[in-house]
Parts: C-alpha cells; structure tokens; sequence
C-alpha cells in the first residue's frame, strides 16, 4: 500500500518566471516541511508530480527530496570510467581556477543551469563545447561539498531529466580522495 512517510522532510521549493522563447528563470531554495508527497525513501509515487501552484507567469513548485539521487566517489569514479554520464560542475568559474576540476567534467555555474539545460544545442556546444545532454541523459551534478550540487538536481528534474544525481562530497571530497590515493 502506498503511503505518505509523514516525515519533516528536506524540500525543494522552486519559483519559476516564465519568459519569452519558453525559457524559465528559476530561484531555488530549501525547506524542512511534513511531507505529505512522498514515499519513504522513495521520492515520488511513479506518475505523481510535484504540486504546483501557478498565477500569471509565475510558478511555485514543492517537492519532496527524500529519494535518494546522491552519488559516493566511488560511483563517480565508476561512471566517469564507464563514459555512460555527463559530468556537470556547477561551481563558479574562478573556483574551478583557483582549485582544479573532476576531470572529464564541465562547468555550468549554477546561476546557469536553468538556461543551459533549455538552449539550442548548437549554442551550447559552442559555449561548453559539448554535446547538450538529451533529458534521458545520465547527469551527475558536483559543486565544492554537495550544496549546490542538489540544487542544480532539483533545477534539473523541473525541466523534464529524469536520470539526474549528484555527488554529494563534491570536489572537496574528490581532491581528498585523489591526493591519498597518490601518495600510496
């Protein structure tokens, strides 16, 4: 029998403005709320959909997060050997820079996820100089230590991806993992 875990659970709100051309400007935030959408640890009954409430071009979406879409480093690792996944790092240009990158990654800062992910795909081969990922695409979202990372994944799932993670230590956790495995 399917039944609503009844739990505080951590949600996604979104707030989306409609714009010109069908793209969609997203604002992201978190909450802790009872959650009455969900079942434990499973996110989502198959077929329901996130509730959302709509006036004029505004849209406000809640969903639960409790479905577990976190990936350990040595999924990542596995994955990113497999070639069976788009990395996308959504961590500021400058960080990148100033602290190295998940090879095999690309870099979508955050603020830009939501535009990127609706583009033409042949202005986004130009700017990211890869293929734009089709919405069956498995995508797996990094940023510094899993915070932004999540957020990109909720953006993500609004727009129509289904095989959307992210990988919850982040570069952080990478660079850790990468140094200690030089030095043995």
């Amino acid at each position: 029998m399917l039944r609503s875990c009844g739990l505080l659970c951590q949600a996604a709100c979104t707030l989306m403005t409609l714009r010109p051309a069908g793209i969609v400007r997203m604002v992201n935030w978190w909450t802790w709320s009872n959650c009455s959408s969900c079942l434990l640890g499973q996110g989502l009954p198959a077929g329901k959909k996130p509730r959302y409430i709509q006036n004029g071009s505004v849209i406000a979406c809640h969903f639960c997060t409790v479905e577990d879409h976190n990936v350990s480093y040595k999924e990542l690792k596995n994955l990113l050997e497999s070639e069976h996944v788009q990395l996308i790092d959504v961590r500021e240009k400058w960080e990148i820079g100033e602290h190295g990158k998940i090879p095999g990654s690309i870099n979508i800062p955050l603020g830009e996820v939501v535009e990127a992910l609706q583009m033409n795909p042949e202005h986004f081969k130009k700017l990211y100089n890869q293929d734009m990922p089709s919405k069956s695409d498995h995508l797996v979202f990094a940023c510094m230590a899993g915070v932004r990372s999540k957020q990109a994944l909720a953006a993500a799932k609004s727009l129509g991806f289904d095989r959307v993670q992210h990988y919850i230590g982040g570069f952080k956790e990478w660079a850790e993992h990468e140094s200690s495995s030089r030095k043995t």
